[in-house]
């Protein structure tokens, strides 16, 4: 391995986050050539913890856009302040003051909103980087808008002007590919994908993040949810749901698992109805040895 990959995997380990060699290589590359960084997998694997672990270890600042449907380029910009607008209007109606004034007033940047990409953009003293969480959920105008963003770093506001950003942020972009996203923003981005982790990477996961576990129990937790992923669920646990089942055991003070403590802790894995129906029917075919077993 690389010496400056290997700090970055370390730096990024010291942030706690479980990571190897092409995650930390992918980070490297981004922060290096300033290139946006594309992350798809599934669910619950890690994705959007990346830019998070990445403000951390550049001791830098995050800012976060989270993509919905419906989501317009506007107000993941800017957006005016109406209601003060409306009261500054109410406050100088008498002042006798021109209409040309009271517009260059109110449409100065004491009214303007800044939303996560103008915020991303005017940052005055160093880089942040710039989470945009999910953006598989956008439609294809909003990454249009985001591709003329990406290669100026600048906007230009009517009222106010152009604003050119003088610390262009680190930009991570997540995706659980509910849709295709456009040929012209993977160009733009390095690549990444994160599957879900190998036993061993899980188990260290699950000791990090709740260090009261015993071993065996860890290593338990982990197999089981290996065998779960390999079921034909319709909605498949990730390491979240791992972490948030071993917080469970860990508050009700477990020390190892059976199926009375599993079916009353199942909520905090499975999250949909037909999928723990599949899951109690096959324990009550063949128990929960199977589940536990090394494959």
């Amino acid at each position: 391995m690389r010496e400056e990959i290997r700090k970055i995997q370390q730096a990024m380990e010291a942030a706690e986050y479980v990571t190897d060699a092409p995650v930390a290589t992918s980070v490297h590359l981004a922060t290096r050539l300033r290139k946006p960084l594309l992350i798809e997998g599934h669910a619950g694997v890690g994705k959007t913890e990346i830019a998070k672990v990445m403000a951390r270890v550049l001791d830098t600042n995050l800012i976060r856009l989270q993509c919905y449907e419906g989501l317009d380029a506007a107000a993941a910009l800017y957006e005016w302040n109406y209601q003060k607008q409306l009261l500054h209007i109410k406050l100088h109606e008498s002042s006798g003051r021109s209409t040309t004034d009271e517009e260059r007033e109110i449409f100065s940047e004491d009214f303007l909103l800044r939303r996560p990409l103008l915020q991303a953009i005017s940052q005055p003293d160093q880089a942040p980087v710039l989470l945009i969480d999910e953006v598989d959920r956008g439609d294809e105008e909003l990454e249009a808008f985001m591709l003329e963003v990406f290669s100026e770093w600048q906007v230009t506001i009517p009222e106010i002007g152009t604003i050119k950003a003088s610390h262009p942020p680190y930009v991570v972009l997540t995706s659980n590919r509910t849709r295709e996203l456009s040929d012209a923003l993977r160009r733009r981005c390095l690549y990444l994908w994160i599957d879900y982790p190998d036993f061993d990477k899980e188990v260290r996961i699950v000791q990090l993040k709740v260090p009261v576990l015993n071993q065996a129990l860890a290593r338990d937790i982990t197999r089981f949810m290996e065998s779960l992923r390999r079921m034909r669920l319709a909605k498949v646990p990730g390491v979240a749901e791992t972490l948030d089942w071993a917080q469970a055991l860990a508050t009700l003070h477990a020390d190892h698992l059976d199926e009375a403590l599993v079916s009353e802790t199942i909520g905090a894995i499975l999250k949909d109805a037909d999928d723990i129906k599949r899951f109690r029917a096959e324990v009550a075919k063949s128990g929960l040895g199977p589940l536990l077993a090394t494959p």
